[in-house]
């Protein structure tokens, strides 16, 4: 695994390791399934990090936004006003893709 967390390789290593141990558990082969349980347990971890990574960047772009936002109505600077909203939004759509 690489060393940022990624859903989609987290959940390839969760099926491959449910499918190992599968094979195991079929063939009595107790080192297939342990080694497909310690498989799909890394990649539920795996997974978990990357959405809680994903929620954290969210949080972060709509703090940000919220504050471009804020300041661009206060300075009356609409094109910052516009893109804090638009990082706000993103943040926000992040953060639910996540949770």
């Amino acid at each position: 695994m690489s060393s940022e967390p990624s859903k989609t390789s987290g959940q390839y290593h969760s099926l491959k390791g449910t499918v190992v141990e599968a094979i195991g558990n079929a063939t009595g082969a107790q080192s297939w399934t342990n080694s497909g349980k310690q498989e799909h347990a890394e990649g539920e971890g795996e997974y978990k990090a990357a959405q809680v990574q994903g929620y954290a960047e969210g949080t972060a772009d709509r703090v940000q936004g919220k504050y471009d936002a804020v300041a661009g109505a206060v300075t009356g600077d609409k094109a910052q006003q516009v893109s804090g909203n638009a990082r706000q939004d993103k943040g926000t759509a992040q953060q639910e893709a996540n949770s």
